[in-house]
């Protein structure tokens, strides 16, 4: 078995679609990567299956076995206590309201010792310290996807608060807004997140509104709207994805900017499922709607599309054990 400090590490990234592992070198390098479907029922232990499973066969692809790790390292989302590797109230993951040990599980699973942070904090250091953040010493992550996540980095370093910083899908821009999945009103993840919009896109086409998006997603054999079938539907000028779209990238302005008034950051990084497959393009127009709002205009913040793309969350995760 190699040295701790040269053996590859195992990243997982738990996302309300996919489970994506990695086996990452200490310096950054992915060696064996696989991808599974997230589950839509059951609970926090089928979850945990289908992410102990994906990191076998990333390590399978790596040609290592999964106990001669350094370590695994885990973004999960909901709110989540490194200190016992407990994940709770993930809501956009099946039956996951309560609490889940799921450290515990995956390192009697595995084999290996298992750290476990926020999703999109891990995912937001990766592009700190390997990506698009690189240049920056304060940066905001914003991951748009299933929900809208965040990461803070002041002064080179993460910051927790006392667990659960950075939840910027859940700033409020909307006074007795929208219903949100985290159960209150008026989040910006109640207009931007991909499940609400898909809860809202359901409403709108069982009221008869045309929209093309169910059937490219039949057509394409999933039963969700993953952010390729909105791409998809916004290149065909699908008027409800369109719409839905542009509602999300003014509450994203609106939440950004907000943000960056009380933290004054150098720079703002969008990733997330939706965010990277839309690209440049809509990275420009959320910076466009920031500006509005911002109270220091003429020095906004700069705005780029994460680099590390599928592999940021897992590369983020396996950094954990820098720490």
């Amino acid at each position: 078995m190699p040295p701790a400090d040269t053996a590859p590490r195992g990243g997982i990234d738990l996302g309300g679609t996919k489970v994506q592992a990695a086996i990452v070198t200490p310096n950054g390098e992915v060696i064996g990567d696989a991808r599974r479907a997230t589950p839509t029922s059951g609970g926090p232990e089928d979850v945990a299956r289908e992410m102990a499973a994906a990191l076998a066969e990333a390590a399978d692809a790596a040609a290592v076995k999964t106990d001669s790790l350094a370590g695994i390292g885990v973004g999960s989302p909901g709110e989540v206590d490194e200190a016992t590797g407990e994940v709770s109230g993930a809501r956009n993951l099946p039956g996951w309201d309560g609490s889940f040990a799921l450290s515990a599980w995956l390192s009697d699973a595995l084999g290996a010792p298992v750290r476990i942070g926020n999703d999109v904090d891990v995912a937001t250091n990766a592009e700190f310290k390997l990506g698009a953040g690189r240049p920056y010493r304060s940066l905001l992550g914003v991951f748009w996807g299933t929900g809208v996540g965040g990461g803070v980095i002041l002064d080179g370093e993460r910051w927790l608060g006392r667990g659960a910083a950075g939840e910027i899908g859940h700033m409020v821009v909307v006074i007795g807004g929208a219903h949100c999945p985290c159960g209150r009103r008026g989040c910006m993840e109640a207009y931007a997140g991909r499940a609400a919009m898909e809860a809202k896109a359901r409403r709108e086409d069982a009221d008869g509104v045309k929209t093309d998006l169910f059937k490219i997603m039949k057509k394409r054999g999933h039963d969700r709207l993953t952010s390729s079938i909105w791409e998809r539907a916004l290149n065909q000028s699908d008027a409800l994805a369109t719409r839905l779209i542009d509602r999300a990238v003014k509450a994203l302005g609106a939440g950004i900017a907000s943000a960056v008034n009380l933290l004054d950051v150098e720079a703002v990084i969008i990733g997330g499922g939706i965010g990277v497959r839309l690209g440049e393009p809509y990275a420009e127009r959320i910076e466009k709607r920031m500006h509005k709002h911002l109270f220091v205009d003429e020095r906004p913040p700069a705005v780029h599309v994460a680099e590390l793309g599928d592999f940021g969350g897992a590369m983020g995760a396996s950094l954990l054990f820098d720490d």
